[in-house]
């Protein structure tokens, strides 16, 4: 199925975030597009400037500029390779049991009655796209229907890139997009995204970040989600929700996965893709997972044996080494306390990161107003620079920040971030 390509009106309401110039964008993406962030970092690796930063990755890294592993990760790592009573061996197709249950729980709370009444499945993945890859998969088989559903799929502007390879990867060509971010007002445009979801047709599926947008950082509201489920409910849609970053919001895996318990006690059915590689420093070994709720347990083994055989010919089995790290530490309740406090303090200095930028721009006097850095939460934030703007910080300032004008804040540190604040300030007033 063909798609009409954006036309230059619709391209500048996509970057201006013009509500009077707005439409339902359908997207032509047969060809993969390469991401972004991977196109940077080959440009990266030649530039030889001894004074460069990259800050267009996706991990969490350290005030020494690494990827980050918990101390307490690293302790119950050696731990566990030392047990004696840990035989290797594959595990379910579906994953981990002991870490499906574990995250099933503390993501939707042990009370829910989603749980309770049994009609909840929980996947592990080998990492977060797999994750999507799965629940993609699964969509094409939710409804109870002769023929396979294969649409549509609303993802918001921006999101990730590669996230509508995926739902084509699986079959699912009809791609839309729905309101998300004002780059003019560098913050949500609640009215357009209401507006674009009301004119939804029924079963579409609308993909949905419960915290910690990618690439923005910009959240909606408890008051925005309650109006969103209403208007899910109301329209019939199916909310599929990311978490790619859980619990680098707020520090706390629960409080970061609240739009997905809300819209469960509202007694709906989900999908929710979640990435504990982030909050758990867990990169090499890509531990996701699938939440799923279905709104009757009569439907449980029919998803879970679809499941089964969509993973068989996916990846067989994930692996269990980080998922079983995650299972003890939640599973121990000193380990969690221990662990909750490490991720605080990512957090926390990540909302430092924000605050000193935020100074330093004004210590500058860079023209406009940056209050919005202290609006975004997670690893990211939208600076809301321009092409001009980002290609003078890359080609004279040899800073990199993915072409959207967004950025990885954990990857500023007291070794650049004067540097940073400097090359932005120059930036705004040479290409204003």
């Amino acid at each position: 199925m063909s798609h009409p390509s954006r036309s230059p009106d619709e391209e500048e309401a996509v970057q201006t975030g013009d509500p009077e110039s707005h439409q339902c964008l359908y997207t032509n993406t047969g060809a993969a597009a390469e991401s972004p962030g991977t196109r940077l970092w080959p440009a990266f690796i030649k530039d030889r400037k001894s004074r460069r930063v990259h800050l267009a990755g996706r991990e969490y890294y350290s005030e020494e500029g690494k990827t980050f592993e918990l101390h307490l990760v690293g302790k119950i790592k050696q731990q566990l390779s030392s047990d004696p009573t840990l035989k290797p061996m594959y595990p379910s197709s579906l994953g981990l049991k002991e870490f499906t249950r574990q995250v099933t729980e503390v993501s939707l709370g042990k009370s829910s009655k989603a749980i309770v009444e049994n009609r909840v499945l929980g996947i592990q993945t080998p990492g977060f796209i797999a994750a999507v890859r799965l629940g993609a998969e699964l969509l094409k088989h939710w409804y109870d229907v002769s023929d396979p559903w294969y649409g549509p799929v609303y993802l918001s502007s921006p999101c990730d890139d590669s996230l509508a390879a995926v739902f084509q990867a699986a079959g699912i060509q009809e791609i839309c997009e729905y309101y998300y971010w004002d780059k003019k007002l560098r913050s949500v445009c609640w009215e357009k995204l209401l507006e674009d979801l009301e004119r939804t047709p029924e079963h579409s599926v609308v993909v949905l970040s419960a915290s910690a947008h990618y690439p923005t950082g910009a959240d909606l509201s408890q008051d925005h989600w309650t109006l969103i489920a209403q208007l899910i409910m109301k329209r019939r849609l199916f909310p599929f929700f990311l978490l790619p970053a859980q619990a680098l919001c707020y520090g706390n895996l629960e409080r970061d996965a609240w739009p997905v318990q809300y819209c469960v006690s509202q007694g709906m059915e989900l999908l929710c893709a979640q990435s504990f590689s982030h909050c758990f420093g867990l990169y090499g070994e890509a531990v996701g997972h699938l939440l799923c709720v279905l709104r009757h347990n009569s439907s449980l083994l029919s998803v879970q044996c679809q499941a089964d055989k969509i993973v068989s010919s996916l990846w067989a089995q994930a692996s269990v080494g980080g998922a079983r790290i995650v299972a003890t530490v939640l599973n121990n309740s000193a380990h969690l306390v221990q662990w909750q406090d490490e991720v605080k303090r990512m957090v926390e200095r990540c909302k430092l990161i924000r605050a000193i930028l935020k100074d330093k721009l004004r210590f500058w006097g860079t023209p406009g107003c940056w209050d919005h850095l202290m609006k975004q939460n997670g690893l990211f934030c939208c600076t809301g620079l321009n092409g001009q703007q980002l290609e003078f910080l890359s080609n004279r300032r040899h800073v990199y920040l993915l072409p959207n004008g967004c950025l990885n804040v954990s990857a500023i540190s007291g070794c650049n971030l004067d540097y940073v604040a400097e090359s932005i300030h120059l930036a705004v007033i040479m290409s204003p």
